[in-house]
């Protein structure tokens, strides 16, 4: 860990324990010849008062040149998290006109809450806007830092531990300008404790709870702005709404998007206007991203749902 990145951590140990360490695959930008990366929590990944600072390269979205892994740029999007809302979404790559600009963008809807669309080229902020209830923050500032409103939950409740989206994979449609994001809506009050450490254990330091219903909905983001153009909301499988966690998406060049929920329902939507097309009961909770294949001359597109895989295709002719 370098110079600048212990000065974002305490003096003394407590970078060594500091996690950030990463879970979900990157992008690769080939004309810039970049990696996009995000990082997870860092540790404890509750109690913060033993890491003081923004706790570097903790919940960050790396740029890393491919040829030598240095670092061109990062961007960090939860300065000293204290919610374990790990930033390892998979970037998306797009290019757009932003403010008359064209701009070769990286677009991240993040566990904080809020979406992001950065320049892939020097990691500047562009857009920032939430995409699910919190007032955890106000907004992001111009210097691309959120001005913190509430830590705690105590005076309004902030998203889980599980966040605003997790795992689960967006989509962008080049043609309609539109990012397709799994968005999880949960309410949740924090209480933090001093861990202590040992090695191979849990290190958190702190616990959530939840406040109210939790439920999944697909929305549709348009990413110059921040603003949602529609929602498909999933009915949840419980009256508390579970853990709210639904597959990932994927759109495609017709005009569709293909999404599941935690009820094992896999459907198809208009990506223009959000219209549920038709839906298929996999026999699983969906939480997994769809793919799509050309086999002989024809399109498939599969999804795996518990144990099972199916594939789906136009009748032959």
């Amino acid at each position: 860990m370098g110079a600048r990145s212990r000065r974002a951590w305490p003096a003394g140990d407590a970078y060594q324990r500091g996690g950030a360490t990463t879970w979900v695959t990157g992008s690769y930008d080939p004309e810039l010849n970049l990696v996009f990366w995000g990082t997870g929590n860092p540790g404890p990944q509750l109690y913060g008062a033993d890491r003081k600072g923004d706790n570097l390269y903790s919940d960050s979205l790396l740029a890393l040149d491919a040829d030598t892994g240095q670092r061109r740029w990062h961007y960090q999007f939860t300065p000293h998290d204290t919610h374990d809302w790990d930033s390892i979404h998979t970037p998306v790559l797009a290019d757009l006109e932003i403010n008359g600009q064209p701009r070769k963008v990286v677009m991240v809807a993040n566990r904080n809450g809020f979406f992001y669309t950065l320049d892939r080229s020097t990691g500047k902020l562009l857009v920032a806007k939430r995409f699910v209830q919190t007032s955890w923050a106000k907004e992001i500032g111009p210097n691309g830092r959120p001005i913190v409103l509430n830590e705690t939950g105590s005076s309004d409740c902030l998203p889980d531990q599980l966040g605003a989206t997790n795992f689960m994979p967006s989509s962008f449609d080049p043609a309609l300008k539109l990012s397709f994001v799994t968005a999880r809506e949960s309410c949740s009050t924090w209480t933090y404790w001093k861990p202590e450490y040992a090695r191979g254990e849990g290190y958190r330091g702190g616990a959530s709870k939840k406040v109210g219903a939790i439920y999944s909905a697909l929305r549709a983001i348009d990413p110059t702005t921040g603003e949602r153009r529609w929602e498909f909301r999933y009915t949840p499988s419980r009256p508390e709404g579970g853990l709210g966690l639904a597959g990932g998406v994927m759109s495609t060049a017709s005009g569709l998007v293909f999404a599941g929920d935690a009820d094992g329902n896999f459907s198809a939507f208009d990506a223009r206007t959000g219209k549920n097309l038709w839906h298929y009961q996999a026999g699983g909770s969906v939480r997994a991203t769809a793919i799509t294949y050309m086999l002989d001359g024809r399109q498939y597109v599969l999804i795996p749902s518990g144990t099972i895989l199916t594939a789906f295709a136009l009748p032959g002719t």
